[in-house]
């Protein structure tokens, strides 16, 4: 979107850290922090971290009646996290020069949407930096994917200051994990340990480098679990007091054994810093991507093709229900697997293959991270009664602009995409389609490359098809309902 808008990176509500103007979303470092990439090593095989066994970090003595050992944890386990160091160009858009470091201080801290260009007038270089950590000793490095996003050149920094060229293996925007490969033998790494076991209450220690300032340790305690952010997140974020800022993005958090947790992404904030509300994403969910990544280069999400949202009080009470725990279902997609499984707006979907579902990110982030084609067992409250519902997911449509057309009915001239939960949060939406190119009837009425597509005709749109649907009527005119500059406009545009 052409706005500014102060998201993840760390947001207006709701940041991912380290920011980096523009894309990269990694802290922009000032000129008296920029260094030379530097570094070689052995080539070698790059080889999934998959540990059996939980152990604790050497050295370290779990007491929970205590306080943990942080002085023993920072010297075993910090010589594994390292500075990502990230380069690369920023695109102006047509309205003006990117925004900057030197343009806007809010900037520094907020980065914008993803992937929201406008057509290429001019080009600024940026630097920043983020945080990772090593998982293998061959040179296999977990960070956030928003650290490294639209890099050109990425530079891992040890705590012993050698410094290696990286290789980004993939990224998963909907997840926000990236993998890093540098070429090197018998490095640090990490204990890994299990997100599960970690409680409410729990001590945690987070390490990276806010502000560039590397190897910096903060504490706190596990404030939450299983938190739901706003979107459609596949993810049930660790919330903590640990404090963390720009920078730390990527960065490992520890429990109080010294193993390694989740990976430190987004914090809630109304000033841009730090206000003791820090997200990280599970270790579990962050190896289960890595997986996918170093065995096929990609990640697959599976698609149940709802829509759903909290039940409150008063809902449940309306649905027969004794408390508001599950996932009302809103609206299904044409063609989806919820479809084909047969569910319906109205139906609460309460559990999973026996498990509990609480709150609608329950379902999302089971659902996103299973893969396409597994088959899940929902206990379905409909018609003030429990039933059983057998699907088959599907596979979750990849971010990439489609044309939204209807073959040889009306065309509205658009090519559009669906946002990323990540995008979402950080646009303060929950729904919408990204405008990313204009033509024909869409140009001629103003529609803009930016504009978040809302609602067609009234009715939300949440992909694709639903577009499609309504060009297949061949209406003479629709309504676009869009996002644009932070407000929100009905453009009519004539198609016949």
């Amino acid at each position: 979107m052409k706005r500014k808008l102060i998201a993840t990176g760390v947001a207006s509500a709701l940041l991912a850290l380290g920011l980096g103007a523009g894309a990269a979303d990694a802290w922009t470092l000032p000129s008296w922090f920029h260094r030379d990439a530097t570094g070689t090593a052995a080539a070698t095989s790059v080889a999934a971290v998959a540990p059996t066994a939980r152990p604790v970090a050497p050295g370290v003595q779990a007491a929970p009646a205590l306080l943990p050992n942080y002085r023993e944890i920072v010297r075993t386990q910090g010589p594994a996290v390292v500075g990502v160091i990230v380069a690369g160009l920023h695109t102006a858009d047509e309205r003006g020069p990117a925004a900057g470091p030197n343009d806007d201080p809010f900037y520094r801290f907020f980065r914008g949407i993803p992937g929201l260009r406008m057509p290429p007038q001019d080009e600024t270089p940026f630097r920043g930096q983020g945080s990772g950590f090593i998982v293998s000793s061959d040179g296999l490095i977990l960070t956030n994917a928003h650290v490294v996003r639209d890099a050109r050149q990425v530079t891992v920094r040890l705590a012993d200051r050698r410094e290696f060229a990286a290789k980004v293996l993939g990224s998963d925007p909907s997840t926000d994990v990236a993998v890093l490969k540098v070429e090197a033998h018998g490095l640090p790494t990490v204990v890994l340990g299990d997100p599960a076991g970690v409680e409410v209450g729990d001590w945690v220690l987070a390490i990276g480098a806010p502000f560039g300032f590397e190897q910096t340790a903060t504490q706190g305690i596990v404030s939450a679990k299983g938190r739901s952010l706003p979107g459609e997140s596949y993810v049930p974020f660790i919330q903590t007091d640990a404090a963390v800022n720009p920078g730390n993005s990527g960065g490992p958090l520890f429990d109080s054994a010294g193993r390694v947790v989740g990976i430190n992404a987004q914090i809630y904030s109304r000033s841009g810093g730090f206000q003791g509300l820090a997200f990280a994403i599970p270790l579990d969910v962050a190896l289960h991507v890595k997986d996918q990544i170093v065995a096929h280069g990609r990640v697959e999400h599976a698609r149940l093709g709802v829509s759903t949202q909290d039940l409150s009080a008063p809902l449940a009470s309306s649905f027969g229900l004794g408390s508001p725990d599950g996932a009302l279902i809103s609206s299904v997609f044409p063609g989806s697997a919820a479809e084909k499984a047969g569910l319906k707006a109205g139906d609460v979907i309460t559990a999973i293959d026996g498990k509990p579902v609480h709150v609608a990110g329950d379902l999302s982030s089971r659902v996103g991270l299973a893969r396409p084609g597994e088959r899940m067992t929902l206990s379905v409250w409909r018609d003030k009664a429990n039933t059983e519902v057998k699907v088959t997911l599907g596979r979750a449509e990849p971010e990439r602009a489609q044309t939204a057309a209807a073959g040889e009915g009306a065309t509205l001239g658009m090519a559009v995409r669906p946002l990323a939960p990540a995008e979402l949060r950080e646009a303060g939406l929950d729904h919408g389609l990204l405008i990313e190119q204009v033509s024909g009837a869409a140009q001629l009425a103003g529609i803009e490359p930016g504009d978040v597509l809302l609602a067609l005709d009234g009715k939300p749109v949440r992909n694709i098809e639903q577009v499609r649907e309504v060009l297949r009527a061949h209406p003479k005119q629709v309504a676009l309902l869009v996002a644009r500059d932070g407000q929100q406009i009905f453009v009519p545009v004539p198609l016949g």
